[in-house]
């Protein structure tokens, strides 16, 4: 049928006709205007859902002011401390001072009058110039003289203590030139026993011996070693270790230092037979 109605049949139509079926519809008694209004679509505003998102903390970088204010808080060594300063030697002063710290919280007043070192029971101190051989040589210029009239057996001349076995190896290489002929032990404990060393001393005069306080003290006190003959007690006071350690600067060292003074050294200073000397 709509092969006949020709291709411009909607010209024909009356002004006011609706253009088509759905619009002349008058169901519902509603016109057209009434439908557009109660059906105009409502916009609505649809809410965009937020995507979470990555939080990333960021260092911040170091500075050099922050890098300076972190070594200045930083605990100072005594190492540290000792590596910057210039070395002192020492002086009597450092040793009757390191006795009284010692002894003052468990001696009387008249025990640590007892145990005082006048300035006249020591020799001139090693002023950080002297080799040990120029020292020795200083403070003993007639130790040839000395070692001759020496012929005790269990005793010495001379005396020097250090703070381990190898520091005493470095220092009897150290003073063939004031030795001469003079007869020298060891006494440490490293690789030699107690009984060897007692052994050793009854079997001929020693004149000079290098050791450890700790394995000179046992030796006093098992008889091996009589102090009653020695002249020259000398400390191996300046020379630090790799920690920049003096032998004294060592807590067991100084104890047994102190131990054997008071095993009849101080008691020879007294009586003017013993001098004490700081290296």
């Amino acid at each position: 049928m709509a092969d006949d109605l020709g291709d411009d049949w909607w010209e024909n139509q009356p002004a006011g006709a609706p253009s088509s079926p759905e619009a002349s519809d008058g169901e519902g008694g509603r016109d057209v205007g009434t439908t557009q209004q109660d059906t105009a679509p409502v916009t609505v505003l649809s809410k965009k859902t937020k995507q979470p998102m990555e939080c990333f903390l960021v260092q911040p970088k170091e500075t050099n002011k922050d890098a300076t204010k972190i070594k200045k808080r930083r605990k100072k060594k005594i190492t540290d401390i000792l590596a910057k300063s210039e070395p002192k030697p020492g002086t009597p002063e450092d040793l009757q001072k390191l006795m009284k710290d010692y002894y003052s919280s468990s001696r009387s007043v008249i025990e640590l009058e007892e145990l005082k070192l006048p300035d006249s029971y020591f020799l001139k101190s090693n002023d950080l110039t002297h080799s040990l051989s120029s020292y020795l040589k200083e403070i003993c210029p007639k130790w040839a003289k000395l070692q001759k009239n020496h012929t005790e057996k269990k005793s010495v001349l001379m005396l020097i203590i250090c703070s381990s076995a190898i520091r005493a190896l470095e220092l009897m290489r150290s003073m063939t030139a004031f030795r001469g002929d003079s007869k020298v032990m060891k006494l440490f404990a490293k690789h030699i026993k107690v009984q060897q060393q007692v052994k050793l001393l009854e079997k001929r005069a020693v004149h000079l011996a290098v050791g450890t306080p700790g394995r000179i003290k046992e030796l006093v006190k098992q008889g091996g070693l009589d102090l009653n003959p020695l002249k020259f007690l000398v400390f191996d006071w300046n020379w630090r270790d790799q920690k920049l350690r003096r032998m004294m600067d060592i807590p067991e060292i100084r104890k047994e230092v102190f131990e054997l003074l008071e095993m009849g050294v101080l008691s020879l200073c007294k009586s003017e037979s013993l001098k004490l000397g700081l290296f």
